[in-house]
């Protein structure tokens, strides 16, 4: 889910943090910072070099102990160390994509069938995109997560009320939600917007807990941090990367996340298929693209109306 992006950003700058902290104050400690190792396989794209821009598939499942959970939020993180740019890619789930080996499917369920690698191969099949490494976050880590670095919340306008199929009722109007309340705001999708107004919501909850959640105060709250990454992060992005982009998240004042949704609009048909329900039919040449163009530095917000 959504929350994947934060928590990984917020554990780069973390593990950069620490890193610099041990080695500059606390030498006696000589235990150092082991290699990140993910729970699943996977067969990214490999780079030449540290300069080279990476693409990090973001996961987010609501798993309760099954084997097989679902995936809530499909997105993919864009980094450019040559420039410091960040970019967000939002996949909507119910897309009808080629899986190899499995045939005509929604996006959502590569992860069903093949956790991250399968997903990873999709996305690669059919846009053209290669993705480098893997993150997965749980409901609950998101949750907890946000509780610890934004205390009293983080303020938005909820448009309407919300409470269908998100355990929870969110009333009209400004406020501050908390971790739970923030989950089911940008999980809520029974609207008329559906999918379309739940990606808006994630994106705009994105771009605050990142300046609310970046800043001098959340360095004493690290360790405790740390550790609930450590119990509900899943990535195999290795520690130079970590250090490299947790630096630059603390040493650059980037400017905000650049957004892109996929499929981009009038690109899709909206179908209803036997044994798949109601899907969206994509022109995946105008995607490809979109994506390519998005990530050359020519990309802007995409929002709907």
């Amino acid at each position: 889910m959504f929350g994947a992006l934060i928590l990984s950003s917020i554990f780069m700058v973390g593990l950069y943090t620490i890193y610099q902290y041990i080695e500059g104050k606390i030498n006696v400690l000589n235990e150092p910072l082991k290699k990140v190792e993910g729970k699943h396989t996977f067969n990214g794209a490999k780079t030449k070099n540290n300069l080279d821009a990476v693409n990090v598939l973001l996961l987010g499942s609501d798993s309760r102990g099954e084997k097989q959970a679902r995936t809530d939020t499909i997105m993919i993180a864009h980094y450019n160390p040559q420039n410091n740019a960040f970019k967000l890619i939002s996949f909507m789930r119910d897309m009808r994509v080629n899986f190899p080996e499995h045939g005509q499917q929604k996006l959502n369920a590569a992860f069903s069938f093949g956790g991250p690698e399968l997903l990873r191969q999709t996305i690669k099949e059919n846009f053209n995109l290669d993705i480098h490494y893997y993150t997965i976050v749980d409901f609950e880590g998101f949750e907890k997560a946000v509780d610890l670095l934004v205390p009293n919340g983080i303020e938005v306008d909820v448009p309407y009320e919300m409470s269908y199929g998100i355990g929870m009722t969110i009333n009209e109007g400004k406020q501050r939600l908390n971790g739970k309340e923030l989950l089911g705001y940008v999980r809520f999708r029974h609207d008329r917007l559906s999918d379309f107004g739940r990606i808006q919501r994630q994106q705009e909850v994105i771009s605050k807990l990142k300046e609310e959640a970046l800043d001098t105060q959340s360095i004493i709250k690290l360790p405790e941090l740390v550790g609930l990454l450590n119990k509900y992060l899943d990535t195999n992005i290795d520690s130079s990367t970590l250090m490299a982009i947790g630096k630059d998240l603390l040493t650059n004042n980037s400017s905000n996340v650049e957004t892109l949704r996929i499929p981009k609009d009038s690109s899709f048909e909206i179908k209803r298929y036997k044994g798949l329900g109601e899907v969206l039919e994509v022109d995946f040449d105008q995607n490809k693209e979109a994506l390519s163009t998005f990530l050359e530095g020519h990309g802007t917000v995409q929002r709907e109306e």
